[in-house]
């Protein structure tokens, strides 16, 4: 076997699995600063997105399994962050929705990310995070369109990712 086959930096699999696995502990740690794990804030961010949809609609989305969906949903109501409603058509099916404090909290949450996303993305020219993020963008379109947010029907037409708020900004 050569160095290069030996070599797992060569795959970019490989690359993707690291990037994601130290992205996702730094923003377990930041989220610890507003007593929150991964999985309530993706489902606090999800319902902001699409208020309305199920725990089990959140779990497919973001790839927790229901079980782990089911119980940080469950601390996010227990500390009224989210409201269950009954679904008026279907009495099994649970519909949740943001409380205001929820709403506030999941802002935070997304500013500390978009700090995060800055912080990991200041090695790169402004030219190659827009390049990134467009395929990054369009491989998850393709992979698992869901766990994006709903496209505004005004941008439907575009055919293109929204572009990051801090593509233009130039590395601290």
């Amino acid at each position: 076997m050569s160095r290069m086959q030996a070599d797992p930096s060569v795959r970019t699999g490989y690359l993707a699995w690291q990037v994601t696995h130290v992205m996702g502990a730094r923003l377990e740690r930041a989220l610890r600063s507003l007593d929150l794990t991964t999985a309530q804030h993706n489902a606090l961010q999800h319902l902001v997105w699409t208020p309305g949809i199920s725990a089990a609609e959140i779990a497919r989305r973001t790839g927790f399994t229901p079980q782990s969906m089911g119980t940080a949903v469950n601390a996010l109501v227990d500390r009224g962050l989210l409201v269950r409603r009954e679904h008026p058509s279907n009495r099994r099916t649970v519909r949740l929705s943001v409380t205001d404090k929820g709403v506030e909290l999941a802002e935070r949450a997304r500013d500390l990310v978009e700090r995060l996303d800055r912080e990991a993305l200041a090695v790169l020219a402004p030219a190659e995070r827009s390049a990134v993020h467009s395929l990054l963008y369009r491989m998850l379109a393709e992979l698992n369109p869901a766990a994006l947010p709903p496209m505004d029907p005004r941008d439907a037409n575009s055919g293109t990712d929204p572009i990051p708020p801090d593509s233009a900004v130039e590395p601290r």
